[in-house]
């Protein structure tokens, strides 16, 4: 029976590694998987996928594939979705439509919170529909399960700013409440 999934996690959880290695599992059973990012994700490039660890493929964009999906032309085993906290409503319906009518297991990864530790509202429309929604753990510097994302500037946590701003290890931590809170990343750099 086709799913809908969210596996979701705070930054550094390995979110892009499970997409690559959910991708790699079903290409070793002979099946046609279709991995996608939406567009505004470009740190790797427009059509690469790359984890911190290595792994990388080539993907299609979301907004792409919507426009062209045509269901009688389509072999589709699966569709695996890195960064899907940046979906649309629109798009996340789609991808629920797809899975209901078409009978193709759709799964999604990406953040829960932002760096305000605010639901995305893209994340908060997987939340509602999601069939099955998984936690990718991580940890903080200090060894607690980490659930935040914190920006960061000048070797302090940055509060107020645009939901939507790109980047890595210079620009975001993962913390566990309490130095989230208390704004204590100075173990973490």
């Amino acid at each position: 029976m086709a799913k809908l999934y969210y596996r979701y996690g705070a930054m550094w959880s390995s979110k892009t590694a499970n997409t690559l290695m959910v991708r790699y599992n079903y290409l070793e059973k002979w099946q046609n998987p279709v991995l996608l990012k939406p567009k505004a994700e470009t740190r790797d490039g427009k059509m690469i996928l790359r984890s911190r660890i290595g792994l990388e493929a080539e993907c299609g964009i979301v907004e792409d594939f919507i426009r062209d999906f045509r269901w009688e032309n389509s072999n589709i085993d699966a569709i695996i979705i890195d960064e899907a906290n940046f979906l649309t409503r629109e798009q996340v319906d789609f991808f629920a439509h797809i899975v209901d009518t078409y009978k193709i297991p759709v799964l999604c990864y990406g953040l829960k919170w932002d760096f305000k530790s605010e639901l995305f509202e893209w994340s908060k429309r997987l939340f509602e529909l999601a069939d099955v929604i998984e936690e990718i753990p991580t940890v903080c510097w200090c060894g607690k399960r980490a659930h935040f994302n914190a920006r960061i500037q000048d070797g302090k946590i940055v509060r107020d700013g645009e939901q939507f701003q790109l980047g890595g290890n210079e620009s975001y931590v993962s913390l566990c409440r309490r130095h989230y809170l208390s704004g204590d990343i100075s173990s973490s750099l």
